[in-house]
């Protein structure tokens, strides 16, 4: 290692800075899918820089928001609502009317089958009367929705746009045959490219994003228009939706996206895909050329979060609440932004609760304003140079400037490339951001170590003065920052844990203080080992107890995660040791441990010549009592409520109870930890559904039922305490009830 430094501290300055362009252009070329990503993340911090901009007057959206559903029902609804939506729209002059919805099978509402029913038993029964049989055929006109919506469909005076999506793969799709999937390519026809022009053989060979059948309106509905699109929409990895393919590939024939073929339909143009030897090169509405990248994907300029464009319940156009010429002449899409209906995407503006309408509105206005986000020729020369450049600078300006000074270039740099990405975007252009501000941190690293090899070797007494005595983890906090060696401490989210050995007073008192404390090394060295490995920190030992947490002192986003499964980890090796300690004749131990998760002071606590970095505050206490609540469940590993919710998607738990601790005035919901997701079985997750429905039945007063399915969930597990306990518990509150203001909630007595 001492050769290596030796070698790296010969480097000169220029070595290293012609190294780091290399670095960055070929990171450039190769574009690695993490850097990628994070390009993406700096695109949405770039729409959120710019802010909402106002779209056009010209796009209306029809919505079916949770006010269309109170009123008209729950979806689905019968399709002669949708019907007289039509009428409506088109007798006020709508433009056109795209739907974000498909008409996929035939509408379950329907009365026709069952006044057809009504018609054969009057029939067989020899009831015919012609004038009850001639009400019963128009009762079936009247019940059969399909009909009316496609007669609402063919009467428009508004070109209407179906939705329909692609199925990407045959996976799912049983018994489908080859039949089908040309009745359903024969369904979809309106949706294809009016004109696809290859520049050559090799362009033919182009592999566009491709997709197995497209899943069609039915044909009643489909056949009385000629316009339809897919709704298809793909995220990125992150799910995060930034892009709209503006084609899919279906068994030779290329199909374009609803909101593209809504425009098509309101402009009254053809829609031409180009492709050549690279892959898309211009996808044209009329004489517009829409830009795309080589596989034919649009980049959304989204004009802001949800409800940047105006939203009309559906539910008041079907009432005929809208005032006339609301939609003259607009473009109108119709779809669902009512959240149980889960049509609610990601967007760089929202995290959550974005329309997928919306998304196909913004498309829309983007193409009609012709305000399009892009990379130009522009762009690859100005990444490029920028590399260079800010390789260059920083490997002049670092191993000359002192420390403040050369950060200060590293950070003007930074932002002057920022402020010029940003000024660039609101102009339609997109810079690379990743690739650039990578370099900044690789030539301010690489110089700032060789400036410390070289100068600045005195800061290295901190490690060697500190590393025997604190947790390394620690140390290198000290190493980043002279100032945390004083005292004081800040407010931090941590999974807090504790852990006690169960029964260790009488096993101590068995053995010899050497057998003891060589029991205690082996099991402490096995779980702080795991405690470590999950990036916890060791608070302290008190005997046989462990005191530890996650999140401190340095930040961890997925603490609880790391902490829940560092405690599968450690009873699972306290198996692995039981086994091994009845082989050496050593006692056999049990651990019960205690986490909870929420804000705590963390930092180094003590006096000002002897201090511990440690933790405190009311989120720690809470975690200590519940390692002794277990002792009344029978359990070993009981995590809070605070603690199941970010740790869930990684661990299978049950709930217990809710609890009043001691010290605590608000009830503490508690969870035992039973395994990571995905390894528990099929018996195990039966009984913990029992025992679920038994504490469901446990809080509404309901002892007898609570006890039928707590005797459930011992029919799979005979031996399981928690279920022993709760039924005990309800036999008794069945003969002496809890007070009638009861929160449901079990008081603890001591810790």
């Amino acid at each position: 290692m001492t050769q290596y430094l030796k070698r790296f501290i010969g480097v000169n300055p220029l070595t290293l800075t012609l190294l780091t362009i290399i670095i960055g252009l070929a990171a450039y070329s190769f574009k690695p899918s993490f850097m990628e990503f994070m390009e993406l993340k700096t695109v949405d911090l770039r729409f959120q820089a710019r802010g909402k901009i106002d779209p056009g007057p010209e796009v209306v959206l029809a919505v079916i928001d949770e006010k269309s559903l109170e009123e008209q029902g729950k979806w689905i609804w019968p399709r002669n609502k949708l019907a007289k939506m039509i009428d409506r729209l088109s007798d006020d002059g709508a433009a056109v009317i795209g739907f974000d919805i498909g008409f996929l099978e035939e509408d379950q509402n329907s009365t026709t089958n069952t006044v057809e029913q009504i018609e054969r038993t009057l029939q067989s029964r020899g009831l015919s009367d012609d004038e009850v049989i001639a009400e019963l055929e128009r009762m079936k006109v009247l019940g059969d929705h399909d009909k009316t919506l496609a007669q609402s469909i063919k009467n428009s005076k508004s070109p209407i746009v179906l939705g329909y999506f692609f199925q990407k793969t045959s996976e799912g799709l049983t018994n489908v045959t080859r039949e089908e999937v040309m009745a359903h390519i024969d369904q979809t026809k309106g949706s294809k490219y009016s004109h696809v022009k290859f520049s050559g053989q090799q362009a033919l060979r182009i592999k566009l994003p491709d997709a197995f059948m497209p899943q069609s309106n039915i044909p009643e509905i489909s056949n009385v228009t000629q316009h339809s699109g897919y709704f298809n929409m793909t995220p990125d990895q992150d799910g995060t939706f930034r892009w709209l393919n503006m084609v899919i590939e279906c068994e030779g024939g290329y199909y374009a996206p609803l909101s593209l073929q809504t425009l098509a339909a309101y402009e009254g143009a053809d829609l031409s895909l180009n492709i050549e030897e690279f892959g898309v090169s211009s996808v044209q509405l009329g004489d517009k050329k829409i830009p795309t990248d080589e596989s034919g994907r649009f980049m959304i300029n989204y004009r802001g979060g949800a409800k940047s464009f105006e939203h009309i319940p559906v539910t008041d156009i079907i009432e005929g609440r809208i005032s006339a010429g609301t939609f003259k002449d607009k473009i109108v899409l119709v779809g669902a932004t009512a959240i149980g209906i889960f049509d609610l995407r990601v967007t760089p503006f929202t995290q959550h609760n974005y329309p997928g309408l919306e998304i196909h509105a913004n498309v829309v206005d983007n193409i009609l304003r012709g305000d399009y986000l892009r990379r130009t020729n522009l762009s690859f020369f100005l990444d490029v140079f920028t590399i260079i450049i800010v390789a260059s600078v920083l490997g002049f300006a670092i191993p000359r400037f002192p420390v403040v000074p050369g950060l200060l270039t590293a950070v003007a740099l930074t932002g002057g490339y920022i402020g010029l990405c940003l000024f660039l975007f609101t102009r339609g252009t997109i810079l690379n951001m990743v690739y650039p501000l990578s370099i900044v941190v690789i030539a301010y690293v690489a110089m700032t170590v060789y400036k410390y090899l070289t100068e600045e070797k005195d800061k290295r007494f901190i490690k060697d003065a500190f590393s025997t005595y604190l947790a390394p983890s620690v140390v290198n906090q000290v190493i980043k920052d002279r100032e945390s060696l004083k005292l004081g401490g800040e407010q931090r989210e941590i999974t807090a844990f504790f852990s006690d050995v169960q029964g260790f007073t009488s096993i101590s008192e068995k053995l010899t203080a050497t057998s003891l404390v060589e029991l205690l090394n082996i099991f402490l060295s096995e779980m702080t080992e795991i405690i470590l490995d999950n990036e916890g920190t060791v608070d302290k030992y008190e005997g046989d107890a462990i005191i530890a947490f996650f999140g401190a002192p340095n930040v961890m986003p997925d603490h609880a995660a790391r902490a829940a499964i560092a405690c599968v980890e450690m009873q699972r090796k306290l198996v692995e040791l039981r086994e091994r300690f009845a082989q050496e004749g050593r006692p056999i131990l049990h651990m019960r441990i205690g986490m909870n998760t929420g804000l705590a002071v963390v930092g180094n606590m003590g006096s000002s010549k002897r201090f511990d970095y440690t933790m405190m505050g009311d989120t720690v206490n809470i975690a200590a009592r519940l390692e002794g609540v277990n002792k009344v469940y029978g359990t070993y590993t009981m995590i809070s409520e605070s603690t199941y919710e970010q740790c869930k998607e990684y661990v299978v738990a049950r709930e217990l109870d809710a609890v009043n601790v001691v010290g605590k005035a608000e009830p503490v919901v508690i969870y035992e930890l039973l395994g990571l997701t995905g390894e528990v079985d099929n018996h195990m997750e039966q009984m913990i559904e029992h025992y679920a429905n038994g504490l469901a039945a446990y809080r509404r007063r309901q002892w007898k039922e609570a006890v039928g399915h707590f005797d459930k969930a011992l029919a799979f597990d005979p031996g399981d305490p928690p279920s022993l306990t709760m039924k005990k518990r309800c036999i008794e509150y069945f003969k002496t009830p809890p007070a009638k203001d009861w929160n449901g909630a079990y008081t603890m007595t001591s810790k």
